[in-house]
């Protein structure tokens, strides 16, 4: 992650909404060079150039807040002028507003308290430039944590619905196999399923699965059908059906996304991908995701803790009169890092030997559940940042 470059003249705070931007810029000297408003077009942008001339492209630094996405075209315009343009978390704005002795007419997200943090905290400050690459790689990755979470939502309910309509199916075989959702798409209930013909039955069964059992397995079925307490309902069969129609689309989406994501990701950074595989218990996809949500790049980060405080997996700091001590983890910044670590942290205790042990040495510690996958996680991220800054593969001496 660049740094910023040459001497800085001139500071400018930008408060971004929807549809438009206001703008304050300050010198040095902390005398107002220009304040104005102006809408989220290009108009808008041509605007703000031409009032940026008063000085030098490489002398003026340029702030923004992160937003959800309201700032994503403004600042790929002004990277793309040249200018130096970093991307500010809020919480550090409100942090140095509270922090001011004066009272500020200001809200702590105006264009003005922004220039004024820039002035005081520029020289310390980082110039983050996500590549185009990255940026849609992070789309990618979203929206197929946005599926997952909505495929987990429609299993839940769907076992809710089987668990009434024909609860001995769950005991007999797994539910959310590609054969089965087919079957409860046509008979979404045990009376529905009581009324199958035997060879249509059987032949919905995908082979592979069941082999030369197939029709074993479906007068199985429907001697469970026939026997079952399930409940007659209507409208819950509609709803099971909605249900597994929309999940079975939602999986051949998700198929597709990761295909997409995986090839994308493997022309930009396969070397990253192959080290990070090299722990086992880390697959392509955690893989993938990990490194698209810390920015592409290890070398955006001076040290490994920097990737935990992005993620919020740091531990926050609480004083109760002269005692200092760390309580529960900050969960501040970027909750798509923290879900991909804590998930690759539960893989590699479950399949890679010497994370295993350590976690179970933290547990013997005494150390509850949550706090030792916690642990560990911080020394998975220790030893990745190491892989990756050394470009080296995995090797049990790297355990420390």
């Amino acid at each position: 992650m660049p740094g910023l470059k040459g001497s800085v003249d001139a500071f400018v705070g930008i408060d971004i909404s929807k549809d438009k931007f206001d703008v304050y810029g300050i010198g040095r000297d902390e005398k107002k060079l220009f304040q104005f408003s102006a809408a989220m077009d290009r108009n808008g942008f041509e605007k703000l150039k031409e009032h940026l001339v008063v000085v030098s492209v490489s002398s003026v630094l340029i702030g923004m807040e992160s937003t959800a996405s309201y700032h994503v075209n403004l600042f790929s315009y002004l990277v793309s002028e040249g200018y130096q343009v970093v991307i500010i978390n809020p919480l550090l704005i409100s942090n140095y507003v509270k922090m001011q002795l004066r009272k500020t007419k200001t809200d702590k997200k105006d264009a003005v308290v922004i220039a004024q943090f820039l002035l005081a905290n520029g020289n310390t400050l980082i110039q983050r430039v996500d590549s185009s690459l990255i940026s849609d790689l992070r789309d990618l990755s979203r929206q197929r944590e946005g599926l997952i979470d909505e495929m987990t939502a429609l299993k839940i309910n769907i076992k809710r619905l089987l668990n009434i309509t024909f609860p001995e199916l769950e005991h007999m075989t797994s539910v959310f196999t590609k054969s089965i959702l087919k079957l409860v798409q046509k008979y979404p209930s045990a009376i529905a399923l009581g009324n199958a013909n035997l060879g249509q039955l059987s032949q919905m069964l995908i082979a592979d699965s069941y082999g030369h059992k197939r029709e074993a397995f479906a007068v199985k079925l429907i001697k469970a059908a026939h026997s079952s307490v399930g409940t007659k309902s209507s409208a819950k069969e509609i709803i099971l059906k909605q249900n597994v129609t929309l999940l079975l689309h939602l999986e051949e989406a998700l198929e597709e996304i990761t295909g997409i994501l995986i090839e994308m990701s493997r022309k930009q950074m396969e070397d990253d991908i192959n080290i990070l595989t090299s722990i086992k218990g880390i697959g392509d996809k955690s893989a993938v995701n990990f490194l698209i949500e810390m920015g592409g790049d290890v070398n955006h980060y001076e040290y490994s803790g920097k990737i935990i405080a992005m993620a919020g997996l740091d531990p926050a700091v609480y004083q109760s009169g002269q005692h200092e001590g760390k309580g529960r983890i900050t969960k501040r910044g970027n909750r798509h890092l923290r879900r991909i670590i804590w998930m690759m942290t539960t893989k590699v205790i479950q399949y890679n030997d010497i994370f295993k042990a350590y976690y179970l040495k933290r547990r013997t510690e005494g150390l509850p559940y949550k706090m030792a996958v916690l642990a560990t996680a911080h020394k998975l991220i220790r030893i990745a940042y190491a892989m990756l800054t050394r470009r080296t593969t995995f090797c049990p001496q790297m355990n420390s």
